[in-house]
């Protein structure tokens, strides 16, 4: 029987995860489909529900589900349970359990944006939305001492802050009201910034003007696309990454974790180098145009 993996968010027209996992499932023979399930919130606790089937092996989980959805399934992973987002589940019988493989995915990127130089300590992030979280979680984890999240609605920013409070018990993570200055400020003091909103996503907008952005930073942006961010960024001698490596290596884990088998990186990385050249942007189904606004504003990511 052809098994079935689905993709929830809402919208989830502009995904690429579909094409990178299916080239994936095809290039090892695994009987599997990749479908898009378009559900706003209200339809969330039936969608998940039909997870629990025998023809599904799981699901990805995108905006605004990765935070809606932890309590709908049965049991958390370490990541999904200190992150409280949910990005990947998979069956164990009828029980359903769920998973962070973003955390993956952002170690992996920050690493190969920091090289070979010595892991700093002290970054900004920008956004408190599902992608932050594992952000935040993959920062503290690999022993960042101080934090500083801005989001445009300082409440949310804050409530993240409080969920990680345990975990960052021994070090500075702080939300602080989004101001140019206090962002300017920030940034002079860091020497990671990671934006996690989809302040960029479409058109040509910034979540900060280039003129606040020291030199010599290490510029992460989860949009996998070259950002006005990143130009601005490169232009003012910083080391800038895309979102894309991140995207590729927690859909890899995603793909171990529903198939226990080892993902086809280079097939995967091929067909997301192929969506890209078709003028793609957006990671699984992150809003475009209107929708992407109001989630910018919210901090998603």
């Amino acid at each position: 029987m052809t098994k079935r993996v689905v993709l929830i968010g809402h919208p989830v027209s502009h995904s690429l995860s579909g094409a990178m996992q299916q080239a994936a499932f095809d290039a090892l023979g695994v009987d599997a489909t990749y479908e898009l399930w378009d559900r706003p919130p209200i339809e969330l606790p039936d969608a998940v529900a039909e997870l629990r089937g025998d023809d599904y092996l799981g699901a990805n989980l995108t905006i605004p589900h990765k935070e809606r959805v932890v309590p709908l399934v049965d049991r958390l992973t370490e990541e999904a349970h200190a992150t409280g987002a949910v990005n990947t589940l998979t069956r164990e019988g009828k029980r359903l359990v769920g998973h962070n493989t973003d955390v993956v995915g952002f170690r992996t990127a920050l690493d190969r944006l920091v090289g070979k130089q010595k892991m700093p300590k002290q970054a900004v992030v920008l956004g408190a939305g599902g992608g932050a979280r594992a952000v935040i979680f993959g920062l503290i984890t690999e022993g960042f001492q101080r934090i500083i999240v801005f989001n445009r609605h300082l409440h949310r920013g804050e409530g993240m802050v409080k969920h990680f409070a345990r975990s960052a018990a021994h070090m500075e993570l702080r939300a602080m009201p989004w101001h140019e200055s206090i962002i300017e400020a920030e940034l002079s003091k860091s020497k990671v910034l990671v934006n996690a909103t989809s302040i960029g996503l479409v058109g040509d907008e910034t979540p900060i003007p280039g003129e606040v952005i020291p030199p010599e930073l290490l510029v992460l942006d989860l949009i996998y696309s070259r950002t006005r961010l990143l130009r601005d960024a490169e232009a003012a001698g910083c080391t800038v990454m895309d979102g894309e490596l991140m995207l590729l290596h927690q859909g890899a884990a995603a793909f171990t974790l529903w198939t226990g088998q080892p993902a086809p990186l280079e097939v995967m990385q091929a067909k997301l180098a192929e969506a890209r050249a078709g003028g793609l942007r957006s990671a699984e189904g992150e809003p475009a145009g209107a929708v992407a606004s109001a989630a910018s504003s919210s901090g998603g990511i």
